[in-house]
């Protein structure tokens, strides 16, 4: 049969498998080199866009505007305004002290400002700041009648069906108007409401002066009352220096409970992106960038065209698309407050995706035997740990319910539902605030935190690393037997680079004569040991039987681990395997021969 012998069973050339493996091998390590020089210039990109000075603008600017305390009253700065009044305190002082830098420390004027603030001497204050309330309608909220003698009066939360858009007070300047807002930018997200862009709006001064008349007008006409629910304080700068603006937000909210809540937003961006030769670099980089982009989707469009529904099976694929979708939705806005809104979302856009493209570094290595050994493991045990999570989750989720109505109105990690959530996952990870529970209820409280700790980090915690560590062991175990990748790339780049080496004839090729010398060392060691020459004779022929099964079914030619196998083959495998019983069954008749001796000597 000497065609049946070239052939494989299904009808494939052995030489054609071998071409074909040579081919995917090539293509993958092509792929592999075109992708480094992607994610190089993908990182080259998104780290050019992040500058260092940015943390240390933010910092000086929210020490400067959170930090400062009211002149003789070292406990008021914005982030320890409780009440309206405190509020007015901030806005009379530490605002306007941080807005207006009219002259140097010695009272020089160092700088032609040009009707400008330069704060800290070197950002100016772009333009004016913007301040702007949200209010509530009157009667939003029913009143129980035995209290109405009391309070005729309800003002609900801040809703956009609850808000208010009627003029009050003084009714002739636009602070006492309402406006809408001309722009489509995001609504501001609270502490306790999402608040929309209209309201009551007036603008500063550029003199300080001007601006505290402003102010104490505004406080003595009372703007701000019992239906207010918000107040922004919006405004921008830019350092020339480091090529940066700070678009700042602060915000006063004053929740239906009374009383005052503050949040700021501080967005240090570079929004002026082409200035220095590096930022030049950077360009040429982005459109790299885009050239990649062109090319990856062209391929992945071939791909779904080429194995249609089939394209959607593979994880690296999902992976692929997301990577696409995610590079294009970039939309900036042109207005400062709406632009750095919009740069910080494209920033975390990129973020996610270079976290996206080191996550696809995986489909490489996983021909690497311990990648590929993680990947099956995470395959195998997928249905296990779904139902292990459906479990934990049943009894993560009423224990959260449970710290929620037991310790909500008095633990601050546990005053709504999703902080309950959270503080669990932070006592699984050992930080946790047990004087505060304890505390909210002395009997409910430890009962809670030792039966939670017990069950949930001691027992379903181990269940799933069990499950994890036996799943591992099966593929381990499966490997050892030989179940292993179709080609290992580490094998694969090792095998080239001594190719390389040996056509550049830095490294000579491994001769027939020094096999056989190898191989008489061997036998001539196994004489000096004592075995005799059938013994020898025996053990070579099964080592060259294991060397060219090893050959056949482990080497890299072979397609997948699931060929058909010949008559021929299955003829030598089970004579190797008779083989391996006689030696088997040698070896135990020479045990029992030791053992009969060893009983003999005993006796």
């Amino acid at each position: 049969m000497p065609e049946a012998s070239r052939w494989h069973q299904g009808g494939t050339p052995k030489p054609k498998l071998k071409y074909r493996r040579d081919t995917e091998i090539r293509t993958t390590l092509q792929e592999l080199l075109v992708y480094f020089i992607f994610l190089i210039n993908l990182c080259i990109l998104t780290f050019g866009m992040v500058n260092p000075h940015m943390y240390y603008l933010n910092k000086v600017m929210s020490s400067l505007f959170l930090d400062t305390s009211v002149p003789g009253d070292e406990r008021t700065s914005f982030k320890s305004v409780r009440s309206i009044t405190d509020f007015w305190k901030f806005m009379e002082g530490p605002l306007l002290q941080g807005l207006y830098w009219d002259s140097w420390y010695n009272n020089q004027q160092l700088y032609n400002l040009k009707n400008t603030s330069r704060i800290y001497y070197e950002n100016i204050l772009l333009g004016v700041p913007r301040i702007r309330q949200l209010k509530v309608r009157n009667n939003t909220c029913k009143v129980y009648s035995p209290f109405q003698s009391l309070m005729s009066e309800c003002y609900d939360k801040y809703t956009s069906d609850n808000e208010d858009s009627d003029d009050f007070g003084l009714k002739r300047d636009t602070e006492w108007k309402y406006s809408t807002s001309s722009s489509n930018s995001p609504w501001h997200w609270g502490f306790v409401g999402v608040y929309g862009n209209g309201g009551y709006t007036f603008t500063l001064s550029k003199s300080k002066f001007e601006a505290k008349d402003k102010f104490v007008d505004l406080r003595l006409h009372s703007w701000i009352t019992r239906a207010t629910r918000v107040v922004f304080i919006d405004f921008s700068l830019y350092n020339a220096n480091v090529n940066l603006f700070c678009i700042i937000r602060l915000v006063a909210e004053f929740p239906a409970t009374g009383g005052t809540l503050t949040s700021w937003q501080f967005y240090s961006v570079k929004l002026l992106r082409y200035v220095s030769y590096y930022d030049y670099f950077i360009a040429s980089c982005e459109i790299t960038f885009c050239m990649f982009l062109i090319v990856f989707t062209t391929q992945e469009i071939k791909k779904i065209r080429e194995f249609k529904s089939a394209y959607f099976k593979s994880i690296w694929n999902w992976i692929e698309l997301l990577l696409l979708v995610l590079l294009e939705n970039t939309k900036i806005y042109a207005d400062f407050y709406y632009l750095a809104y919009w740069h910080i979302y494209y920033n975390n856009i990129i973020a996610v995706t270079i976290f996206f493209a080191w996550i696809k570094i995986f489909k490489f290595i996983s021909f690497n035997k311990t990648m590929s050994q993680l990947s099956s493991t995470l395959s195998r045990c997928i249905k296990d740990i779904v139902g292990f999570a459906i479990m934990f989750f049943i009894i993560f989720f009423a224990y959260a319910q449970l710290g929620y109505l037991v310790f909500g109105s008095q633990v601050e990690d546990f005053s709504t539902f999703q902080n309950a959530i959270f503080a669990q996952f932070r006592i699984v990870l050992g930080d946790f605030n047990f004087a505060g529970i304890q505390q909210a209820n002395r009997i409910l409280g430890p009962i809670y935190f030792i039966t939670f700790i017990f069950f949930v980090f001691f027992v379903l915690l181990n269940m799933f690393l069990a499950i994890i560590n036996d799943t591992y062991s099966e593929v381990k175990a499966d490997y050892s037997i030989g179940r292993r990748p179709d080609f290992e790339l580490g094998k694969m780049i090792k095998k080239s680079y001594i190719n390389v080496l040996e056509k550049l004839k830095l490294k000579k090729e491994e001769k027939d004569e020094e096999k056989m010398e190898r191989s008489d060392d061997w036998a001539d060691e196994a004489r000096r040991k004592g075995f005799d020459e059938d013994e020898i004779r025996s053990a070579e022929q099964m080592k060259k039987w294991k060397e060219r099964l090893e050959e056949k079914y482990y080497s890299t030619e072979i397609e997948d681990d699931y060929q058909p196998v010949t008559q021929q083959e299955f003829r030598e495998l089970f004579l190797y395997a008779v083989e391996l019983e006689k030696e088997l069954h040698y070896v135990s008749l020479k045990l029992n021969r030791v053992m009969r001796k060893l009983s003999a000597l005993q006796n």
